[in-house]
């Protein structure tokens, strides 16, 4: 085996090991997003009313909309704390690839954030109606549309880590990004729910999936660097 190689793969796993440790020993930060998630969708059938018709025909935005902005309101965690106290600085100085470590903490993001929603996700479903034909492909969806949320956010969390208040600027940065994500993941669970064909949907995510996880850890890694210098 390539001892370079070796080395790599190994710092990639002491980040992601790491920053899931971090994670776990600060269980707000982990809490915080999943149950915003839950307040955000069970506070829909109160607003709306709680007519099974209506909100089988919402529920996929709901939880699309909810998934997002959850998404949104963890990217804040992914680098601020390093970059506080000084372990972002270090990592840009290793001599492995920056774009590598980064993907680490991405990964680390996406497992901390992004996978909860998958197994809540469809309990929330039964709660607004949502047929059971539609549930795998709910659960599909997010599971590849929730990794381009920590990927896209990634870039712009580079780019305004270095700023006190950037969390407007960050959301102004990246929600027009993941418009994409909500309109196909929303669509292909209507979809499924009215019984139709939901291939293109999953395989426009899927591309859009491989494609910011071949440019995102790049355009994090130099803007990371920009926000630093």
């Amino acid at each position: 085996m390539n001892p370079a190689a070796n080395s790599l793969s190994n710092a990639f796993f002491q980040v992601l090991k790491r920053d899931l440790i971090l994670a776990f020993r600060h269980r707000g930060e982990i809490a915080n997003p999943l149950l915003f998630f839950v307040i955000v969708v069970t506070l829909f059938p109160l607003g709306v009313g709680p007519a099974p018709s209506v909100l089988e025909i919402i529920a996929p935005g709901i939880i699309w909309v909810a998934a997002l902005l959850s998404a949104m309101l963890s990217l804040d965690g992914m680098f601020r704390s390093d970059f506080e106290d000084g372990s972002l600085e270090q990592i840009t100085l290793s001599h492995h690839p920056l774009s590598v470590l980064v993907l680490a903490k991405i990964l680390a993001h996406w497992l901390i954030t992004g996978l909860p929603l998958l197994f809540v996700a469809p309990l929330l479903g039964v709660l607004l109606y949502l047929p059971t034909e539609a549930m795998v492909t709910l659960v599909a969806t997010l599971a590849l549309g929730t990794p381009i949320l920590s990927l896209v956010g990634a870039i712009g969390m580079g780019l305004t880590v270095g700023l006190k208040r950037g969390g407007v600027l960050l959301s102004l940065l990246v929600l027009p990004l993941y418009i994409p994500v909500l309109i196909f993941g929303s669509m292909a669970v209507n979809e499924a729910a009215a019984g139709l064909p939901v291939d293109g949907y999953l395989y426009i995510l899927g591309a859009l999936l491989m494609l910011t996880l071949a440019l995102s850890p790049m355009a994090t890694a130099a803007s990371t660097r920009i926000s630093i210098s």
